[in-house]
Order: structure tokens, then C-alpha cells, then sequence
């Protein structure tokens, strides 16, 4: 494990090479660049507030429902899109797994890291928000790294699992985005953690995405720290899942070359 790792510092260059590599692609020749990364969580938070705070009453535990819809909205299209890049990136990039050695694990994490400069432009706007709405800024916002991080380490075991997968199963590809969208309604990204019956609570919050989705809110909205037992639940869940995920990688990536 320790000697995977260190093979993948070595490779630190390469993979923000492709991390790069991606950026540029997905905003060559676009009319609003980096715009695009606000536009998409925008468009979900003005449709979610019209249809669901005004027409379907939908709670938002006494938060502006724009601020408290895009808070939940901006972690959950990174989540999103990055997966849904990371499933395909090993197979797309066959050529180069053909033809050299390298750590194969830095295409599923250059994508990630691709998509994780779309989720900082898109939180900017989160400050202008909490402006807008005279939400006060608090010292319960030093629970965020944690929590982002814990989503990115979430994202990156998922990601490793199923980008594997694909390889030996093309079908995984269209699985995954399937999954995400069934995933929006059991995670908290149109309602309140306070919605969910009293009985399934701690079910419901083995889901990580629902501790980030759920903890976010909570500094930001009402400088109040995340429930701790369920961020440590998580935690515990994303490392053990993560270090399957990445054995199980580097166990069947020999394969790739042959079965690509």
C-alpha cells in the first residue's frame, strides 16, 4: 500500500497534468468559461426554489430556500459530475495505458481534481449569497475542510471502484449516472435532514454525501457545528471503502492493457 502510494507522489506531476489537461478541454472555445461551473447549481437553485419552496412548500429549517437549495447543490454537482467523469477515464484514455507504465489510479483522480476547480469557482457565489441574505459568518465555517474533504476521499474511492469495473463491464458507465440521479433523493439536496423520519436517521446518515450535504449547511446556514457521531460514522466508512477500493485497483490494473 505504502509502495503504491509512493509511486503516485512520483507521478504527482503527471497527474495535474491531466488535471489541467481536463480544465482546458472542458472550456476550450466556450462563450462563458469558467462561468459554466456557476451556471449549472444557478439554473437547479433558481427551478428548485420556484417549484418546490413556492408550489411544493418545502422547508428549508428557516434559511432563505435560494441559499439553502444552492449550499446543498454546489457539493452535490461536484459529486456529480466528477464520478461521472472519473467511471469513463481509464477506458478513454486506452492509447496511453497501452503504450507506457504509470500509476493508472491518476486518471480517475485527475478527473476529480479537474472538476474540484469548478466546485471552488461555484462556491464563490455562496459568499455573495450569505451577503445578500446578511447570513453571518462564523468560526463553525473551520468544520468545511473536513467535510469537503471527506467528500473528495469519498469521491476518489468511489471513483477508483467503479472506473476499474468499466473496464471489465462497459455497462458500469451507464449505471453510474443512473445512480447518481436515484442518489439526489436520498440526499438531502432539496430538503432538510429534518424531513427524514426520526427511525431512519442514522440510517440515512451512512450516506456521507448526506453528512457533507447536511454538515455544510449547518456552519454556513447556522453557525452550527455537523453532527459529530455521523461525521466520524462516515469518516470511518470513506477510509475503509477507500482502501478497498484502492487495493482493489491496483490488483486488476495489470489487466487493463489486455482486456482495453
Amino acid at each position: 500500500m505504502l509502495t503504491h502510494l509512493r509511486e503516485l507522489y512520483r507521478y504527482r506531476d503527471l497527474l495535474f497534468s491531466l488535471a489541467l489537461r481536463d480544465i482546458k478541454v472542458r472550456y476550450r472555445q466556450t462563450f462563458l468559461g469558467f462561468a459554466w461551473a456557476i451556471t449549472q447549481p444557478l439554473a437547479y437553485m433558481l427551478i428548485f426554489t420556484v417549484v418546490f419552496a413556492n408550489f411544493g412548500q418545502v422547508s428549508s429549517d428557516g434559511a432563505p430556500y435560494p441559499l439553502f437549495s444552492y449550499t446543498g447543490l454546489v457539493p452535490w454537482t461536484f459529486f456529480a459530475t466528477a464520478l461521472g467523469l472519473a467511471v469513463n477515464s481509464v477506458a478513454a484514455n486506452m492509447n496511453l495505458v497501452k503504450k507506457i507504465y504509470f500509476p493508472r489510479e491518476v486518471f480517475p483522480i485527475g478527473a476529480i481534481l479537474g472538476c474540484l476547480m469548478d466546485f471552488l469557482v461555484a462556491s464563490v457565489l455562496i459568499a455573495g449569497l450569505m451577503v445578500f441574505y446578511r447570513v453571518p459568518v462564523s468560526a463553525q465555517l473551520m468544520w468545511l475542510p473536513w467535510l469537503v474533504g471527506l467528500e473528495i476521499a469519498f469521491l476518489i474511492s468511489i471513483s477508483l471502484l467503479v472506473s476499474a469495473l468499466n473496464v471489465f463491464y462497459r455497462d458500469i458507465k451507464y449505471i453510474v449516472p443512473l445512480c447518481v440521479q436515484l442518489g439526489l433523493f436520498v440526499t438531502p439536496v432539496i430538503y432538510p435532514t429534518s424531513k427524514v423520519p426520526p427511525h431512519l436517521h442514522n440510517w440515512y446518515m451512512l450516506n456521507p454525501m448526506a453528512v457533507v450535504i447536511d454538515g455544510v449547511r449547518r456552519v454556513v446556514l447556522h453557525s452550527q457545528p455537523p453532527e459529530l457521531q455521523p461525521l466520524l460514522v462516515s469518516t470511518a466508512i470513506v477510509g475503509t471503502l477507500g482502501l478497498g477500493a484502492y487495493l482493489f485497483f491496483k490488483r486488476v490494473e495489470v489487466k487493463f492493457a489486455d482486456l482495453i
